[in-house]
């Protein structure tokens, strides 16, 4: 089944356009996190939840629920669904760090420190970078 977009793919592409350029001109990918931490929240949430939903488009489930606070939410990775309570594979991250991974300029074990990963299927390193 495919996911509902709540961002139109012109938006979300608009948005992420506008962090590349951040992050790209950055020296180090902490400078560029802290660049897209000074971002206006409007465009930070638009660009980690499109993410999010390129995610779920990308690589389709509900074994694993990916949460980036406070911006959004998704499940994706095919698997054992869960339907109550925490799912038993969680990776968290705060929104500068996803979209960080989700968009190459770091890699899952460079993030490693940063990343609230539990499970056995949390290790989301075979699907990212998306874009």
């Amino acid at each position: 089944m495919a996911i509902r977009r709540r961002i139109s793919e012109a938006d979300g592409m608009a948005a992420i356009a506008q962090v590349r350029q951040v992050f790209e001109q950055a020296t180090s990918p902490e400078e560029g996190r802290q660049a897209f931490s000074a971002l206006p929240r409007p465009l930070k949430a638009t660009a980690v939840r499109f993410l999010l939903e390129e995610l779920a488009t990308l690589a389709p489930g509900n074994s694993v629920e990916v949460r980036v606070p406070p911006l959004g939410v998704t499940q994706c990775i095919a698997g054992p669904r869960h339907t109550r309570g925490t799912p038993p594979n969680v990776v968290e991250a705060d929104p500068a760090t996803w979209v960080a991974l989700a968009l190459g300029y770091e890699d899952w074990e460079q993030a490693a420190d940063r990343l609230d990963a539990s499970g056995l299927r949390s290790d989301l390193s075979e699907v990212l970078p998306l874009l």
